[in-house]
């Protein structure tokens, strides 16, 4: 992560099938080895399934019903799911990417995941931006009772962790209808990256982020 002058506005990016493509196949591979590690805990596959849609859906991780529900180990569940993915199979240096970020001026950016910290780091790495983030928010999972989007108190701690109290300077850029609504809800304003061409979710849509600057271009002004 890298310092950035205080800026009153604050840019929140997701990561995961944000920053990159969901068709790169790193959305499919997770929810595989998710699937696993439900059958590990003697549930029969369509349990597995279930109760998958299901924590996801209450909880905005399956993880977080795991260890309500299912008194599992979070660090050691991320150990054998998102951390086992071989990400460079799936990710590398994105230039159009990074000159979007680059060329973004007048705000603080800020990752906003709700990932756990290792996985988060590894995808900015491998993207070739970590340094384009003044910081990140994760999702830690050593806290016993951890938030997550759509949880309004992780957008709380989001907006402490980036040092910015007025909602109406925060901007999201996420590819979940639920973050984008509840964000939305609390006063930021939204960008939801998603291939609906339909979304009614969020102030604007795009279907990559690279389109960004397309619905925003006040912020990237500076370099045109």
């Amino acid at each position: 992560m890298t310092p950035t002058a205080s800026a009153s506005r604050v840019f929140f990016f997701d990561i995961d099938n944000c920053l990159y493509a969901k068709s790169v196949g790193i959305y499919r591979e997770m929810g595989k080895r998710i699937h696993a590690y439900f059958q590990t805990l003697g549930l029969p596959d369509a349990e597995a399934s279930r109760l998958h849609h299901k924590y996801y859906t209450e909880y905005g991780l399956a993880v977080r019903g795991l260890v309500k529900h299912h008194n599992v180990d979070p660090i050691a569940y991320d150990k054998v799911v998102d951390q086992s993915i071989p990400l460079e199979k799936y990710l590398k240096y994105d230039q159009e990417l990074r000159g979007m970020l680059e060329g973004m001026s007048g705000v603080k950016k800020w990752a906003f995941t709700n990932a756990y910290q290792v996985h988060a780091m590894r995808v900015l790495e491998l993207l070739g931006i970590r340094d384009q983030f003044a910081g990140i928010t994760f999702c830690d999972y050593s806290l016993p009772d951890f938030a997550c989007k759509p949880d309004p108190r992780y957008y709380a701690q989001a907006m402490r962790d980036a040092d910015i109290s007025d909602p109406s300077q925060c901007y999201l850029v996420d590819d979940s209808a639920a973050n984008i609504d509840m964000a939305k809800q609390l006063g930021w304003t939204t960008v939801h990256v998603t291939d609906d061409p339909e979304s009614m979710h969020g102030d604007f849509q795009i279907q990559c982020v690279k389109e960004l600057p397309s619905v925003l271009p006040e912020f990237w002004a500076a370099r045109n």
